[in-house]
């Protein structure tokens, strides 16, 4: 008997203590309800246990997110590859040495100086070698050819010299001119007085792309001195595959993006017509060049190494979003649908062809869904931490 009622009073003292306990959970559960509603005032961020997430407009807009409703559009396959920018044809010119001796560069000329036709660039002088300065040679031939031309000029009238004999003499004469007005140059620039030595005179408007040499070198004839790129207009090109070469007939247009911006520009706003696809491979190399010639700006730099996306068949209704719509984890990609005016929800997606800007969606997102295409990372934010920043850098 006396265990029976040992074994009540145990059974009603642990039904007092769940009761106690269910309700301290109840109690914390709306604490936390509570505070979670009063975070940041009267609207706080949350996440609902279904995966939505709540973002009041006023904070949306804030924090520079953007909502579009998805559409079917024409896409293109994609091939994505390497290549670089070059100064095109015409665009690019070579100042070489016309003599040898040593080189006095203009002073502050440096890669990117820029140089109106004409203007001089460097000196070369020969003075102080052994052979001489060819400056004073030619001045000396060019003197004494003139003086006998003069000669033959005035015996001609008379005939006492033959007309095959003045002729021979006006020859050298001119070769003798040409020679020497070549090395000292025709003109000099507002100001200045005639060099020492000869004058390298910028051929073109541009600016100095590679300079070769260094102030007080010596160098030979021929030898290159530095180039001029006007920059006006640029070659794009592209490296591709040969597993690749049926569809380069298709090619029509390129997206690129270079190593200092994050910029992705586009050949169709840039005049970039259709391509020259290459027919033959370079010897010990698996890849054929495709060239779009573009108009050049600044921000583009020849020499430049880039990343190209060539655009070539079209898929049509196709569901293509801005890369900045999606974010990623662990290699699993992922969109913001907007389910009311302060509602989103987390959406997985599968991914296609990307050319640069925009991401082709295989799955997970259907015509006439609100994603958000700007501010994606702040959704995603909001989501995690129930807190988001008034204003963003995002670009």
């Amino acid at each position: 008997m006396n265990k029976l009622i040992l074994l009540g009073a145990a059974i009603l003292c642990l039904l007092g203590s769940c009761h106690s306990s269910d309700s301290k959970h109840e109690e914390h559960d709306h604490a936390a309800e509570t505070t979670a509603h009063d975070i940041h005032g009267e609207a706080a961020y949350e996440s609902h246990a279904h995966g939505e997430i709540v973002l009041p407009p006023d904070r949306a807009q804030a924090a520079g997110v953007e909502v579009s409703t998805v559409q079917a559009e024409t896409f293109h396959q994609v091939i994505r590859t390497g290549g670089q920018l070059l100064a095109a044809p015409g665009e690019e010119s070579y100042l070489t040495a016309p003599v040898s001796g040593i080189v006095s560069l203009k002073q502050g000329i440096a890669e990117g100086t820029f140089f109106a036709k004409g203007a001089t660039v460097a000196t070369l002088s020969s003075r102080q070698m052994a052979e001489g300065d060819p400056v004073v040679k030619a001045r000396i031939a060019y003197e004494t050819a003139r003086k006998e031309y003069e000669r033959a000029q005035s015996l001609l009238p008379d005939r006492i010299i033959s007309e095959k004999e003045f002729l021979r003499i006006k020859e050298t004469y001119e070769n003798a001119r040409i020679n020497y007005e070549s090395l000292v140059g025709t003109a000099t620039e507002e100001g200045e007085t005639q060099p020492d030595g000869v004058r390298i005179t910028a051929p073109i408007d541009g600016y100095i792309g590679t300079l070769s040499v260094a102030n007080g070198q010596y160098i030979q004839a021929g030898q290159p001195i530095a180039t001029l790129t006007r920059g006006n207009r640029l070659q794009l090109r592209a490296d591709v595959s040969q597993r690749y070469a049926a569809s380069l007939p298709h090619i029509h247009r390129a997206h690129f993006r270079t190593p200092y911006n994050n910029n992705v520009y586009d050949t169709e706003s840039l005049n970039g017509g259709q391509p020259t696809v290459g027919r033959t491979a370079e010897q010990g190399s698996n890849y054929l060049p495709v060239t779009f010639h573009i108009s050049g700006s600044k921000e583009l730099i020849p020499g430049t190494y880039v990343e190209i996306y060539l655009l070539s068949e079209p898929i049509a209704d196709a569901i293509a979003l801005p890369r900045e719509a999606l974010t990623e984890e662990q290699g699993n990609f992922f969109v913001y649908l907007q389910e009311d005016e302060e509602c989103y929800r987390k959406q997985p997606v599968t991914v296609g062809a990307d050319d640069g800007q925009r991401i082709q969606i295989l799955s997970g997102v259907h015509p006439g869904d609100r994603v958000v295409t700007r501010g994606a990372y702040q959704v995603k934010l909001a989501g995690a931490t129930n807190a988001i920043p008034a204003h963003t850098h995002e670009h």
